[in-house]
């Protein structure tokens, strides 16, 4: 703890202008003078909570020199709430859910005053007994955990974190609860739950089931009786189709997570945070942070010393968030202080091994990630006894009875969790988390300018060995931002330069496995499939999650969520919509005439830029015109609308049919959507789709057309509209620093 020079002779980091845009719009306060200012109100609001008043004048200049050259990044809200009124410096929560009308609008309630305060929370929904469960007191039947997910889910709606940060929560249902199939099945239409991850709590019992083809009991939670059995395979199976088809829901390892529960004797986990990297009892909030690997490195090697300090001082400052922090709950500030859990992970792992010239998917990217784990997760639990004895500071409340007791001294009941990074990763212009590089260059949108943004690591040895070229990276941007099909390309650089989707799902598993081998938490990771992976190869991975002792997985397989775009002719032939006039194979597709009388009806939709007015008519053979009409006149959104209506007129009256039209446009998001739940509508063309949806409804009865059935667009950000990125269990945006989370 006394090498804080170490830290000070560093540079201080420079922003990039995309990392510059989005501090000013979610991080900076008004007396923050830029980066800098920033990280000076941040230090000085976390070493506040040191008694001598020279220590904290120096532990203010150690911390702020930690942020200020990137070394180190604590989470969001600690960077955008402390030294401020609100107060709140911490990620994720967990509360719990109670078998009760009272105890579930309690939870309600808890969870609106932590999103608004910019926390995460996570909820195991396992305690509720099963939909049509008699209920004594009312002498009723119970709703079942689903229809109380979705009170949460509006609740978290309609309510902006901070009025920076998104609500975000993670559902979790046990395997063995009576409702289970309902659970798997219930964000298959896309509109459900669109506030949550969801994850199934899988038992090491379900699988020993899943590996012999045998049944398992299902529990009912109220009484603990066994109130009936399932196929553990068909089970199994669910879990492996949905989350093929969609990427959920996820698996946690429930009892694998409890085997490394540090405080047994206080409770059992039951659920995750959010991104699932952070196992936490009901009340438990954590502090997270991140070591930033990119900077790590020197000559080509990995600087232990500067890593030491840097493991040892982050720490340290974790540990005083927790007596910084201002509490949303009364039962949140007594468990948080009882375990003082905090978690430090790292981000930059992609740009570490790309400056060592390791591959990612190598079995040296695997020794790497588990000997660099190693070493913080060990320096951690120094830095965790250092503060509990040499500072003086004492253990963790509950540490009689812990794994610890009677064997080393603790402050913190755990100090390591691989977090997903997805801002502040950013911010300190390093790779997200543990995952792989997103892409070697990739095309941004921002301020209605185009450019290309091109890994620095990458441009400096392109030019350094002579490869570098605007031609270059034009067609790395068009190959998804991965250099394995250029040929300009010298193949050692290829292989440093692996991007997510160049890599195998089995190696993304694998490089998970070696960073929870040494993390007292969970490690927070998605593992990339190609759009053609099979379900088969799905069930793979999360079997060889489960075997390698993984505390849970999360897959999602390329263009399982998003709405298909273009068509090509070989996709047309095989979808015939039902609805479209019948051609055969040798007729050119004609534009029927207009008639001179049609029938229709008009849909008035409310959008965020005001009332749409849409009309549908139609002829003998369908479908036929639409039109549109913003209830005030002019602009943009008029005339885009209006535009709108004359594109959708001309595919109906060239033979295009209704489902396509529906699938084309559905779930398109602009800047200003209105309503929520399953009345959100996110733009005029989400509002087309909508009233179009009802309309084929009143006329065929056929309950298909609803666009509810057909929405949930992933492909683009909702902030800027450029590609969405699933990484670390969330969907993050790499150009403006959206998150999902």
């Amino acid at each position: 703890m006394s090498k804080h020079i170490s830290i000070s002779k560093q540079l201080s980091m420079q922003p990039s202008a995309n990392a510059t845009t989005i501090l000013e719009k979610r991080y900076f306060r008004g007396e923050d003078k830029g980066f800098t200012g920033m990280c000076k109100r941040v230090a000085k609001a976390v070493a506040s909570v040191e008694k001598d008043a020279n220590y904290r004048k120096k532990m203010e200049e150690v911390f702020f020199n930690l942020m200020n050259t990137g070394l180190f990044m604590p989470n969001s809200p600690t960077l955008m709430n402390a030294g401020r009124p609100l107060g709140q410096l911490s990620a994720c929560f967990v509360l719990p859910v109670e078998d009760s009308i009272p105890g579930i609008f309690e939870a309600v309630k808890q969870t609106a005053i932590i999103h608004q305060t910019g926390g995460g929370t996570g909820f195991s929904f396992s305690r509720l007994r099963q939909a049509g469960a008699k209920v004594k007191s009312t002498s009723g039947e119970s709703s079942g955990p689903m229809i109380f997910m979705d009170t949460f889910n509006a609740a978290t709606e309609s309510i902006k974190q901070g009025g920076a940060r998104r609500g975000a929560n993670m559902g979790a249902l046990r395997c063995d609860h009576p409702d289970i199939l309902s659970f798997i099945r219930y964000k298959k239409d896309r509109t459900k739950l669109t506030n949550f991850n969801v994850s199934v709590a899988v038992t090491e019992a379900f699988m020993k089931a899943v590996d012999s083809g045998s049944e398992y009991p299902l529990v009912e939670p109220h009484t603990g009786k066994i109130v009936g059995m399932l196929d553990a395979r068909a089970v199994w199976n669910e879990i492996v189709d949905y989350a093929w088809e969609s990427g959920e829901p996820g698996i946690l390892f429930i009892d694998e997570a409890n085997h490394h529960n540090p405080t047994p004797h206080i409770g059992e986990y039951e659920t995750t945070n959010p991104c699932g990297e952070q196992w936490l009892l009901p009340f438990e909030s954590c502090n997270l942070g991140s070591v930033n690997l990119a900077l790590m490195v020197k000559n080509g090697d990995i600087d232990w010393d500067l890593l030491t300090v840097v493991v040892l001082e982050s720490i340290h400052f974790l540990d005083n968030i927790i007596d910084a922090n201002r509490y949303p709950i009364p039962e949140i500030d007594a468990m948080t202080k009882a375990n003082r859990k905090v978690g430090l992970g790292v981000m930059g792992f992609a740009d570490m091994l790309a400056q060592m010239g390791i591959a990612y998917d190598s079995d040296k990217g695997v020794e790497l990630a588990e000997k660099i784990m190693g070493y913080i997760n060990n320096v951690a639990h120094d830095a965790s006894e250092w503060l509990s004895v040499i500072a003086e500071r004492g253990n963790f409340p509950n540490h009689k009875g812990s794994i610890y007791d009677g064997k080393r001294a603790q402050r913190n009941a755990t100090v390591t969790t691989i977090a997903p990074t997805g801002t502040i990763s950013i911010i300190a212009g390093a790779s997200s988390g543990v995952e792989p590089l997103f892409a070697v260059s990739f095309i941004r949108n921002q301020a209605d300018t185009i450019m290309f943004e091109t890994n620095p690591l990458f441009e400096k040895i392109a030019k350094e060995r002579g490869f570098w070229s605007e031609e270059l990276l034009k067609k790395i941007s068009a190959d998804g931002g991965s250099v394995a099909h250029c040929d300009e390309v010298p193949e050692d650089v290829k292989r440093a330069f692996r991007t997510a989707h160049d890599i195998s799902p089995e190696w993304h598993v694998r490089v998970q496995a070696a960073f929870q081998k040494h993390t007292d938490n969970a490690v927070s990771k998605t593992v990339n499939f190609p759009k053609e992976a099979t379900r088969e190869e799905v069930e793979k991975a999360f079997k060889l999650a489960y075997q390698l002792k993984c505390k849970g997985i999360t897959i999602y397989r390329d263009g399982s969520r998003d709405e298909q775009v273009l068509s090509t002719a070989a996709t047309t032939a095989k979808e015939t919509p039902v609805d479209a006039p019948v051609q055969t194979s040798q007729q050119e597709p004609t534009k029927r005439e207009r008639p001179n009388k049609l029938k229709g009806a008009t849909y008035e939709m409310k959008t965020g830029c005001g009332p749409l007015y849409i009309t549908i008519n139609e002829d003998q053979t369908g479908l036929f015109e639409l039109f549109t009409t913003m209830g005030k006149a002019g602009g943009c959104a008029a005339s885009q609308a209006e535009a709108l209506g004359r594109m959708v007129s001309l595919a109906w009256r060239s033979g295009v049919g209704a489902k396509q039209v529906i699938k084309q446009l559905s779930g398109i998001s602009c800047h200003c959507p209105a309503g929520f739940g399953e009345n959100k509508i996110s733009s005029c063309a989400d509002a087309v789709t909508k009233a179009i949806s009802a309309h084929m409804e009143e006329l065929t009865g056929d309950e298909d057309f609803h666009s509810k059935k057909q929405s949930g667009h992933q492909g683009a950000c909702p902030e800027c509209g450029s590609a969405l990125e699933h990484a670390s269990g969330c969907a993050v945006c790499h150009s403006c620093g959206f998150s999902a989370c």
